[in-house]
């Protein structure tokens, strides 16, 4: 079975500016792939290369097994859109914008609408020029699952939705995976992709920087470690254990970042009387923000 999304090379100019740079990664049947990055990193310019909404400057894509550019009604029919800045007709009801949707499709089943504007708390009698910016993404992702599509791509999904919400969507996400369904899912929040991604590509000024899963990102964080002391220790005796990172002293307080195992840094607090220790794995959202500001080094990239 082929990638359900593969990008050989992918690159997309503008004029002097570059949105994507030169992108190679693939996204299996059945994964949900996490595609982190702050506004403006190239991750909108990437999914609408997927739908052939814009044309690549050069580097290919293969989506489903096919060609977004020469297969794209047929890719269409099988995908699950919902764009970052979602707009629809506001004169319209949710409902029967939804209806309208689902009719363009074929037909999706009035029960299946209902059952998504349920979980999501949309109101479907509503007029859309009426509803929040929140409820108007429900709407977006109401389209975007009601027929059940062979892989989902979102962009920014959960973009002013309140937490309780932001729940739900997971939990959707986490059911179209178990159903063998492909998601790949744009955000510049590492929380929520952390949640129900099996890998994460960190993308940053249009180049992938991080491709790895969750567990092995989180594997290569940095331990958060505090020491108490005694008695004041001297930061010069810390300062060269090997893989100490970001040290603070403070009379009898030691804060530091951790690089590998602690063993040293265990050993060499054993010299003093230790009162308290503290360790804590990096949270990922540091991590990503890591990768974003280049504290990172993009030989990371497998």
């Amino acid at each position: 079975m082929p990638p359900a999304i593969e990008l050989n090379g992918l690159t997309k100019t503008y004029a002097s500016r570059r949105g994507l740079t030169d992108l190679t990664l693939d996204v299996q049947p059945g994964e949900v792939f996490g595609y982190l990055g702050p506004n403006g990193a190239g991750k909108s310019t990437t999914i609408r290369l997927l739908l052939n909404l814009i044309r690549p400057t050069s580097g290919s894509a293969r989506v489903l097994g096919l060609d977004p550019g020469s297969d794209a009604v047929d890719l269409h029919r099988r995908i699950g859109y919902l764009a970052g800045d979602f707009v629809v007709d506001g004169r319209q009801r949710a409902g029967e914008c939804l209806t309208f949707l689902g009719n363009l499709r074929g037909g999706v089943p009035a029960a299946r609408i209902v059952e998504l504007a349920d979980r999501l708390d949309l109101d479907l009698k509503a007029r859309i020029k009426s509803l929040s910016k929140g409820n108007r993404q429900k709407v977006g992702l109401v389209q975007a699952f009601m027929h059940r599509p062979e892989l989902l791509i979102l962009d920014e999904p959960t973009s002013g939705l309140d937490p309780l919400v932001q729940q739900t969507f997971l939990e959707l996400v986490a059911e179209a995976r178990q159903d063998g369904r492909t998601v790949f899912m744009s955000s510049h929040v590492m929380s929520e992709v952390e949640a129900v991604a099996d890998r994460v590509g960190i993308i940053r000024e249009g180049r992938l920087v991080a491709l790895d899963t969750v567990v092995d990102l989180r594997d290569r964080s940095q331990l958060r470690i505090r020491i108490t002391f005694s008695e004041p220790v001297p930061a010069a005796e810390f300062a060269a254990v090997p893989g100490v990172r970001d040290l603070v002293v403070q009379g009898p307080v030691l804060d530091c970042r951790l690089d590998g195992t602690p063993d040293a840094l265990i050993k060499a607090a054993a010299r003093h009387t230790v009162t308290g220790l503290h360790a804590d794995t990096q949270d990922l959202e540091e991590l990503f923000h890591g990768y974003y500001t280049g504290r990172q080094e993009t030989s990371d990239v497998a």
